[in-house]
């Protein structure tokens, strides 16, 4: 799935706010820290992995803990 498209799923997901989540997952994307899944997800799974973020604010172990959930083999 492009980057592009999985993070029209994630903008769905993620509440319009000042907190910078958002932000912060289109950013680690950018920078490699961040890659897709490598299946692809359920809007459940999903959608379970952007609640999980959401309830610490972004950092490097929010992102980290994101990313393990959206690809098991991230080195993260």
């Amino acid at each position: 799935m492009p980057i592009s498209a999985l993070l029209a799923r994630i903008r769905r997901l993620v509440p319009q706010s000042g907190d910078g989540h958002y932000d912060e997952i289109v950013r680690n994307f950018g920078v490699g820290a961040l890659r897709p899944p490598p299946t692809p997800m359920t809007d459940g799974e999903l959608a379970r992995a952007i609640a999980e973020f959401l309830k610490e604010a972004p950092s490097s172990k929010s992102v980290a803990a994101l990313g393990r959930r959206l690809d098991p083999s991230s080195p993260l």
